[in-house]
């Protein structure tokens, strides 16, 4: 068996997870975001907002996971208190938000995503929340596919991100992580 793991992001980790998020969005994001963005990605200008992000949080509750294969660094998340509450939303102070969650598509179908979401939910629960959401192009059918096949749903919310000369329509999913501790 490979050896796998996910851990906290580092300082090290920056550039690899600039040059994941580039692959990533370029493979997998061509039906989902316009050419022009697709193209416009640079590893380089992203490295400077993964560095803050991984040295600077905004606070103690922001997370950066990198998910490791032997001493490949595969995927990442980035997770923290969610910034869209919305007025019907229970628990607001106890919800995450995962903002990114990609696994590099060559090493998909390995369990790196479910060890990324599983490593979201241990530390979400070690921070005091209660529910996780996260927002997911709706044209984005593996995302969504694999959050609902790890008990996620959609709450019938969604929105429209300016994104080049389109937009992009995204769905929130959520799941609590109460009913999971008590499954």
């Amino acid at each position: 068996m490979a050896d796998v793991s996910v851990r906290p992001a580092n300082p090290g980790d920056v550039a690899e997870l600039a040059r994941i998020q580039v692959v990533s969005w370029q493979t997998g994001y061509a039906a989902v975001l316009p050419t022009e963005i697709l193209n416009s990605l640079q590893a380089s200008e992203l490295a400077a907002a993964w560095t803050a992000a991984v040295t600077q949080p905004p606070s103690s509750r922001h997370h950066v996971m990198v998910a490791t294969e032997g001493d490949w660094r595969v995927g990442f998340s980035v997770f923290g208190p969610d910034d869209d509450v919305q007025p019907e939303d229970p628990s607001p102070d106890r919800t995450v938000s995962i903002t990114l969650l990609l696994v590099e598509p060559r090493w998909g179908r390995r369990g790196h995503g479910s060890r990324l979401l599983a490593a979201v939910a241990d530390l979400a629960a070690l921070d005091g929340a209660d529910r996780l959401v996260a927002w997911v192009p709706a044209a984005d059918t593996a995302s969504l596919e694999f959050y609902r096949s790890a008990g996620w749903e959609t709450d019938g919310l969604q929105r429209v991100l300016a994104a080049g000369s389109a937009g992009v329509t995204e769905l929130r999913l959520h799941a609590s992580l109460t009913d999971a501790a008590t499954e």
